[in-house]
């Protein structure tokens, strides 16, 4: 994936620092190293990190954890008005929750060569069958949130081969 020449703001770097912090605890949770943290109106309203193993669900992605949390704050499943900074490009359960849940702008990391969902892979974000659509933007720290799911992935392929 390309990523476009954007310039983000020192705002939009800011939160993403803190989806990688939350990826970190992730990661030392013995979990996919995934953070995210929602925004609206300049203030965080909901952060999380994947709890996929922890928690024995498959749904338990770091998006999903922000939008139960989100959808509790604010009293209402509809995010209006919100951003969304992940480090990994979400994938199409995420991205179709976040469709569902009217997240206004979406911007992630690393591209999720695998199974991204926000253009990668495929784009649900820009399908006809969207009924609501979001802005995404890819790419934001990049490297730092490749090299953090890349490394996390390396030694896990290492500690399997010593457990063999």
């Amino acid at each position: 994936m390309t990523t476009d020449i954007k310039l983000f703001s020192e705002q939009d770097e800011h939160f993403m620092r803190q989806a990688i912090s939350l990826a970190h605890e992730a990661e030392l949770a013995g979990e996919v190293p995934v953070g995210a943290v929602l925004v609206k109106d300049g203030e965080v309203i909901a952060q999380g990190f994947n709890r996929s193993i922890c928690d024995h669900d498959a749904t338990a992605h770091a998006e999903i954890q922000v939008l139960r949390q989100a959808g509790k704050v604010l009293e209402n499943y509809r995010l209006l008005d919100t951003t969304l900074y992940v480090t990994l490009e979400p994938c199409p359960m995420c991205a179709g929750a976040l469709l569902h849940s009217r997240v206004k702008r979406v911007v992630f990391g690393a591209p999720d060569l695998k199974a991204g969902a926000a253009g990668t892979v495929l784009n649900l974000f820009e399908t006809q069958a969207a009924y609501h659509y979001a802005d995404v933007e890819a790419g934001l720290l990049e490297n730092e949130c490749r090299i953090q799911l890349q490394s996390f992935f390396k030694r896990r392929r290492k500690e399997k081969r010593v457990k063999s």
